[in-house]
């Protein structure tokens, strides 16, 4: 019944912010089209990849697709706050920790993009393109190197966030400390395998400059949880609740 009571909170608070969501979407998303050209070239000199299309609205489509990843990309702080306003309502996490939740995951959400683009995603198409030769070269579609680069930006910010989503599985009592450190070899298997679909390369090397990083968040989460002593503080706010009734009913 309580988990029930909880997801009606979550799914009330969002459906309130939904509007306003998708109305900043698409107008932002409207107002990118007519300067994603500059995002394309960007990205295109920074891969250093010259593009094609084959279909007669190929450009156009692929154009669309790149400002509602900008739009996404700059409303980022915006969606953390709805979700992170719906995440904290069913367990009261509201004011200053509120604001931390959402400002650190927006840290690590733009530090996780940060990556992917200046060392991953070159790596990896660098991997890649090694194959061609003198018999068989490249010719890429505008849409596939679009779809390619911003769904792996957009992975890669979003699994950064780990850290967070730990702390607050902690703070709320999801999930104990003790279950993370008891489950360390599940979490190198599942980085394993997320650093295996999400990289552009198979090999051990791109794999690597993901799921090191990806490890290393999990153990910072670890390591916050312990030095902020966050169960300790959550076990002696519940265990002060009966008191402070006592003390008030002796009154």
């Amino acid at each position: 019944m309580e988990l029930h009571n909880n997801l009606i909170l979550f799914l009330s608070e969002l459906r309130r912010s939904a509007r306003v969501l998708a109305i900043s979407l698409l107008a932002l998303t409207v107002l990118l089209f007519f300067l994603s050209s500059g995002l394309l070239s960007a990205f295109q000199g920074h891969m250093q990849q010259k593009l094609y299309f084959f279909s007669v609205a190929g450009p156009f489509l692929a154009h669309v697709k790149l400002a509602f990843f900008g739009a996404l990309y700059i409303l980022m702080p915006l969606l953390m706050y709805v979700l992170w306003k719906a995440l904290g309502r069913p367990f009261g996490v509201t004011g200053a920790r509120l604001f931390w939740f959402v400002t650190a995951t927006c840290l690590l959400f733009y530090a996780g993009t940060i990556f992917c683009y200046l060392v991953t995603l070159p790596f990896g198409i660098r991997f890649l393109l090694s194959y061609q030769s003198t018999e068989m070269k490249a010719v890429i579609s505008i849409g596939r190197f679009v779809n390619f680069v911003t769904i792996f930006i957009l992975a890669f910010g979003l699994i950064f966030e780990l850290p967070v989503f730990m702390i607050f599985s902690a703070q709320v009592g999801l999930v104990r400390r003790a279950t993370f450190e008891r489950n360390r070899r599940y979490a190198v298997l599942i980085i394993a395998i997320l650093a295996a679909v999400l990289t552009p390369t198979p090999d051990v090397f791109n794999m690597a400059l993901m799921g090191v990083p990806l490890y290393g968040l999990y153990e910072a989460g670890i390591l916050v949880i312990r030095l902020l002593r966050i169960e300790e503080h959550r076990q002696a706010d519940a265990g002060a609740v009966p008191g402070d009734r006592a003390g008030s009913g002796d009154g």
